[in-house]
């Protein structure tokens, strides 16, 4: 299942001196997102490091395959973890749709971004109890599938099928305690591990990619 979070980035800018960019952060680490339908969730620093060695990214405007901004492969989109997070550069093409979305950036009517990813449960995840609360920390992004300016951010308690699917994993959370040392080493491995086993399934889902979008 892929899904979608959106952060209000203050600092989403256009360069237009030169060839015009866009470049701001797509995801911020350790913040504590607003209420995502009955918990709430952290990205931790880190926690997209596989994904950029093995996702053929895409940067779309609002989700929408038919506006491609930029690509990983052909170096027209660069991504890279810093301290906030998940730092993004995009060399947009010279179109007319392209430059009207500058133009949008630039004014302020577009401040947010979105990014559309896969983790594989239990593995790239941890759900606890927290501040009487459910809190889901996102350790391990095992595919990222795109970064998009948007209009609008969408999340998942907008979504039936992603609702439901929060809801049964919520009745079975249970308070964990910090993992040691080993316990992270052991993660690293098991996600090691599911990666080698899906790597199929990823080029499947990379190809099939636009007809869920």
């Amino acid at each position: 299942m892929i899904e979608r979070r959106s952060f209000t980035i203050q600092e989403l800018r256009v360069d237009k001196r030169g060839k015009p960019t866009i470049s701001g952060h797509a995801a911020v680490f350790n913040q504590l997102s607003e209420d995502l339908g009955g918990f709430r969730e952290k990205i931790r620093p880190g926690a997209f490091s596989n994904a950029l060695r093995t996702s053929d990214v895409r940067a779309l405007w609002n989700h929408d395959p038919n506006f491609v901004l930029g690509r990983a492969k052909n170096h027209t989109l660069e991504l890279s973890e810093d301290e906030t997070g998940l730092a993004v550069r995009i060399l947009p093409p010279n179109t007319t749709f392209a430059s009207d979305f500058l133009e949008s950036i630039d004014r302020g009517d577009v401040d947010q971004m979105s990014f559309g990813f896969r983790v594989v449960p239990d593995i790239g995840d941890r759900w606890s109890k927290a501040d009487g609360g459910i809190l889901r920390e996102i350790i391990s992004v095992d595919d990222l599938f795109d970064v998009s300016p948007v209009t609008f951010p969408a999340y998942p308690a907008t979504d039936v099928q992603a609702r439901s699917f929060y809801e049964a994993r919520m009745q079975n959370v249970q308070v964990v305690q910090p993992p040691t040392v080993e316990e992270n080493a052991d993660s690293l491995a098991a996600a090691a591990e599911a990666r080698a086993k899906n790597a199929v399934l990823r080029q499947q889902m990379n190809d099939k990619l636009y007809q869920y979008l």
